[in-house]
């Protein structure tokens, strides 16, 4: 490969890198304290926000044939991110709980923009690296989750929600018209649940015991008392408080996401518990340009259900003939999915042009989803 090949690859990833420089704005937050402690939220989700509105969108596709070889500049990227995250996580614990400049609610507030940091880029990165082959990949992708005390998440979507998507079977499939706020506290119940029953069912079929060490469910409990353990040596109590409170931003980011992603969208059931495969149309799009470089193109979320072996580059935007797309990029969407009557007026009628669309032959859809409650029980067969 010659240099100017090289060089105009890595100019290519860059955007991409653009998260890193979130990392000094949570320092200048906890060294500087008072209007600094906004800036990690107001750059991460109103700034790119207005990015969006500026660059608008990005419809261009890359050969997904490219080899990997070809990518090492994306896949530096999110490998990269992990130690940076480990470190300021680390650096924050063991400055802000002795900080005399910082009132509590300072306190707070610095590791209220950690935890925007570490979800809206530790979680994403985390989701890239647990779809990988390289068992490397995937422990850093538990790494990543064990900051942020949702381990299972890696066992709840490989297994699950891949799996089950867009029915009734998949606890992260928001309802239509159920709102933001009893999605959240259904989804941190049952995913746990469903993530264990997966992995239990896993270990059934080699007539293995849940209890078995081979249960990833023990590896994250170690590694997430690992990190409490951390926080309580660098800060005591205070911080292991502000720890979970950076852990519990970051968990509502993720589900915020979630709920926007696949809102209202169901596949065909079939019938003889089957339903149709997954395709781009079950999950929403978005080809915003500035925040699919926050988020390393996560919005193109209808192929990454299509193609889930795809790495982030090589994922492909969909026009509206083959998927639904938002109307904004997640940062104002996630916004938006907090106001449940500002969520409905946007979301609904698209939903229900997507069913025209799609399934013209379902007139009533009320019945066709009271006709699919049987269906709610776990499938014992694992991904």
């Amino acid at each position: 490969m010659t240099s100017s090949e090289t060089l105009r690859r890595w100019q290519t990833a860059l955007p991409f890198w653009l998260s890193f420089l979130l990392v000094p704005l949570v320092i200048l937050a906890a060294v500087h304290g008072g209007w600094a402690i906004f800036l990690p939220p107001l750059v991460t989700w109103y700034l790119f926000a207005a990015l969006d509105g500026i660059f608008g969108l990005n419809l261009e596709n890359a050969d997904p044939q490219t080899p990997d070889d070809d990518l090492r500049w994306y896949t530096a990227l999110t490998m990269a991110w992990v130690p940076i995250q480990f470190l300021l996580l680390i650096a924050m614990l063991a400055y802000v709980p002795g900080a005399d400049h910082l009132s509590g609610l300072e306190q707070l507030g610095v590791f209220f923009g950690v935890g925007v940091v570490s979800g809206t880029v530790g979680i994403n990165y985390s989701h890239e690296l647990m779809h990988q082959k390289s068992r490397i990949e995937r422990w850093l992708a538990d790494l990543l989750l064990a900051m942020v005390l949702y381990s299972h998440f890696r066992s709840e979507h490989l297994l699950v929600h891949h799996r089950h998507v867009g029915t009734p079977r998949d606890p992260v499939t928001a309802r239509y018209n159920e709102g933001f706020h009893r999605f959240y506290p259904r989804v941190l119940r049952q995913c746990w649940q469903s993530a264990f029953h997966a992995e239990r069912t896993q270990l059934a079929r080699r007539n293995l015991p849940w209890t078995n060490r081979r249960n990833p469910f023990f590896r994250y409990l170690a590694l997430q008392a690992t990190m409490l353990l951390l926080a309580m040596l660098l800060g005591g109590i205070t911080g292991v408080l502000l720890f979970l409170v950076q852990a519990g931003v970051a968990i509502w980011q993720l589900e915020l996401v979630n709920y926007v992603e696949h809102y209202g969208l169901t596949r065909k059931y079939l019938g003889h518990g089957k339903f149709e495969h997954v395709m781009p149309r079950h999950s929403w799009n978005a080809a915003h340009k500035a925040s699919n470089w926050l988020l390393i193109n996560l919005q193109r979320h209808s192929d990454h259900h299509y193609r889930p072996d795809r790495r982030f580059p090589l994922l492909q935007t969909h026009t509206e003939t083959d998927a639904p797309q938002l109307p904004y990029g997640y940062p104002v969407m996630t916004f938006a999915a907090m106001c449940p009557p500002l969520w409905r007026r946007i979301m609904n009628p698209r939903v229900r042009r997507w069913r025209q669309i799609y399934y013209p032959e379902i007139t009533d859809w009320n019945a066709y989803n009271k006709a699919l409650k049987p269906e709610q029980r776990p499938d014992p067969t694992p991904a």
